[in-house]
């Protein structure tokens, strides 16, 4: 495991943008996880900032969805796939064929559990998971309880995760289910980057970093990773022993 803390939030995303370009060289077709989120907003922009001043090209990455509300997809405004469109993909100009993603509104979704561990066991595994950090220590739409051993799955949304996801949504909408990749599938990526930004969420990284490893906390989970960064502004990381 190892801790990146950038001053502020722009810095952290710098500095994550910084090694994310620098991994994802050392693959021929990278595959990228990413999350969506209010954490994840500024690393998309520093991205996409880079793709357009500095001409990088990434036309040789593929992308896969994290996670989705169940009821919603790319078609819904405050649905994941939805915000990455606007955020991430539309941006770098990334093509359907280049893109895997959960549709919540699938009549069966465990046949999208199915559809998408198949995808990424046809390109190898995930070469980085790009994921964000719920209050409650939840990763994706892994709430607290998720089994480590646990693939592709629905997940029963946490009441507090309930409560959050209304600010995505401009009518007043209420979710309680999720479809996401599971702790196993993203113990299997090459590389895991977890952002985290903001003093309320301090509590939480302190738990997920120096607290026990528990199926209770599932981003603690992640610690059992070989190859974790773990990125914070300074808000995040104030309770952090090392910081004291």
């Amino acid at each position: 495991m190892k801790i990146i803390i950038g001053d502020t939030y722009e810095s952290m995303c710098r500095l994550a943008v910084n090694d994310l370009l620098e991994t994802m060289e050392l693959y021929n077709k990278p595959l990228l996880c990413p999350a969506s989120g209010d954490t994840t907003l500024g690393f998309f922009k520093e991205l996409v900032y880079r793709h357009a001043e500095e001409k990088l090209s990434f036309s040789n990455w593929l992308y896969v969805g994290l996670d989705e509300w169940i009821g919603f997809n790319k078609s819904d405004e405050g649905s994941c796939h939805n915000a990455l469109d606007t955020q991430l993909f539309r941006p770098l100009m990334v093509q359907e064929n280049e893109l895997c993603f959960f549709d919540g509104r699938a009549t069966n979704p465990e046949s999208e559990c199915t559809r998408i561990e198949e995808f990424i066991q046809q390109h190898g595994t995930i070469d980085v998971a790009v994921l964000g950090l719920g209050i409650n220590g939840h990763t994706g739409m892994n709430e607290p309880g998720t089994p480590i051993s646990q693939r592709s799955h629905v997940s029963v949304l946490d009441a507090q995760t309930q409560q959050v996801s209304k600010k995505y949504f401009k009518d007043q909408r209420t979710v309680s289910a999720g479809i996401t990749l599971g702790i196993a599938t993203l113990l299997q990526a090459k590389n895991i980057f977890l952002l985290v930004n903001g003093s309320h969420k301090a509590a939480i990284v302190k738990k997920v970093i120096e607290g026990d490893i528990t199926e209770g906390v599932p981003a603690s989970l992640l610690r059992t990773h070989p190859n974790l960064n773990i990125y914070l502004d300074a808000d995040a990381a104030a309770l952090l022993q090392a910081r004291q």
